[in-house]
C-alpha cells in the first residue's frame, strides 16, 4: 500500500490526539469517580461507631506508651490520627462525659443512672432525619446505667426517634457486664443489624480503680487495647463496612492526680488527671499518622460527627475538628447541612 496522502495523514494524526486525549480523559474520571464515596458529600464513611473505654488516666495509657496500650500506639496510631490535647471541660464523671459525646453538651447530670440528659443526642436526631428503624443505630455499654443516653427530657424528643439499646446484664438495674462480653455483644449487633451509628462503653478500668484494685485497673486499660483493635480489625475486614466506617476511641474521664484526695481511686472534680483525656480517630477520611496538638473537648466530637452524617446538629457546644480529616474530604465535608425536619 502506497503512503497516505498529506491531508489524510494529518487526519489520522488528529484523530490519534483526540484518542488519547479521550482516554487519559476517561481514566482521570474514572479515578476520580472511585474516590467520591458513599457518605454525606462524598465522603468514604457511611458509618460512626464511639468507643469509650470508661476512666482511665492519660498517665497509665498515652503518657506511657507503648506500656499497657501497644495495639492502640503502635499497631493502630500509625493508621489514623491522634488528639493529643483531648479534654473532659465540662463534668467528669461516668454519665457527664457520655452526655457530653452524644449530646455535645456538658450538663451536669446524675451519675446512678436516674436522670435522662436534658437534650436528644445525635444518634435521635440521625434516627428521625433519616427515618431508619431503631436497629440502625445502637448504645452498647458495659454499664447498664448508660442506657439513659438513648433519651431525653427534652418535651420535643422524649420517647422520640429512640436508638436500639444493649446496656449491662440485661437492661438497666441489672448491674455491670464484663467487657469481653459487651465485645461479644458489639460484634454480634455488627453482624446481625448492620447499624450506621453506634456507642460503645467499656468499663472495666473505672470499675476497678473504684474497687481500689490498681492491678485490675490496668488489666483493664490493656483488654480495652486488645478489644479496640479486634473491633478495627473487624471492620477492616468486614465487607459492609471496610473503608466506609469511622472509629473513634476516647475516654469519658480521667482519673485524680495521686496528689488529690484518694487518688487514682476516684475521679470527678478538675484536676488535670481528671481532664486530660484522648481521642484515636481512624477512618478513611482521616488523615494516616496524624498527630494533633490543638485543644478538643468532648463535645467536639457530636460537631464532628453530625457534619459527616450530613446532619445539621446547632445544639452541640463544640466545634468541628478539621485537623482529622485529609484535604480532599475537609473539601468534601457539607458545608451547610441539612435540618432535621
Amino acid at each position: 500500500m502506497g503512503a497516505l496522502p498529506g491531508f489524510l495523514k494529518q487526519w489520522q494524526t488528529g484523530w490519534q490526539r483526540m484518542l488519547l486525549i479521550l482516554s487519559v480523559t476517561a481514566l482521570l474520571s474514572s479515578c476520580a469517580a472511585s474516590d467520591v464515596g458513599g457518605g454525606a458529600g462524598g465522603l468514604h464513611s457511611e458509618n460512626v461507631i464511639i468507643l469509650v473505654i470508661d476512666g482511665v488516666r492519660y498517665s497509665e495509657t498515652w503518657g506511657a506508651v507503648p506500656g499497657i496500650i501497644p495495639n492502640m500506639s503502635q499497631s493502630l496510631m500509625p493508621q489514623g490520627t491522634f488528639c493529643n490535647n483531648f479534654r473532659n471541660e465540662g463534668y467528669t464523671y461516668t454519665n457527664s462525659g457520655h452526655t457530653a459525646i452524644t449530646t455535645g453538651i456538658n450538663q451536669p447530670i446524675d451519675n446512678y443512672g436516674t436522670e435522662l440528659p436534658a437534650n436528644p443526642s445525635f444518634l435521635q436526631l440521625w434516627l428521625k432525619q433519616t427515618g431508619k428503624p431503631a436497629t440502625a443505630a445502637w448504645i452498647v455499654s458495659s454499664k447498664d446505667k448508660l442506657d439513659i443516653l438513648g433519651n431525653t427530657l427534652h418535651p420535643d424528643w422524649q420517647g422520640q426517634a429512640l436508638p436500639s439499646l444493649n446496656c449491662g446484664v440485661s437492661g438497666p438495674g441489672s448491674g455491670y457486664r464484663a467487657d469481653s462480653l459487651t465485645l461479644v455483644e458489639v460484634l454480634n449487633v455488627l453482624k446481625t443489624h448492620r447499624p450506621n451509628l453506634m456507642l460503645i462503653n467499656f468499663m472495666e478500668p473505672d470499675g476497678y480503680a473504684h474497687a481500689g484494685n490498681w492491678e485490675h485497673y490496668l488489666r483493664g486499660i490493656a483488654r480495652g487495647d486488645r478489644y479496640a483493635r479486634q473491633l478495627w480489625d473487624f471492620l477492616q475486614k468486614d465487607s459492609h463496612y471496610r473503608k466506609k466506617t469511622t472509629l473513634l476511641i476516647t475516654t469519658d474521664h480521667g482519673r485524680h492526680l495521686d496528689t488529690v484526695e484518694n487518688g487514682w481511686i476516684d475521679h470527678g472534680d478538675d484536676c488535670e488527671g481528671c481532664r486530660r483525656i484522648s481521642l484515636l480517630a481512624l477512618g478513611p477520611d482521616f488523615r494516616k499518622g496524624g498527630f494533633v496538638e490543638t485543644t478538643h473537648t468532648l463535645v467536639d466530637i457530636s460537631a464532628t460527627v453530625a457534619p459527616m452524617l450530613g446532619m445539621a446538629f446547632p445544639q452541640s457546644e463544640g466545634t468541628l475538628m478539621t485537623e482529622l480529616f485529609t484535604r480532599r474530604s475537609l473539601r468534601r465535608l457539607p458545608a451547610a447541612t441539612v435540618p432535621v425536619p
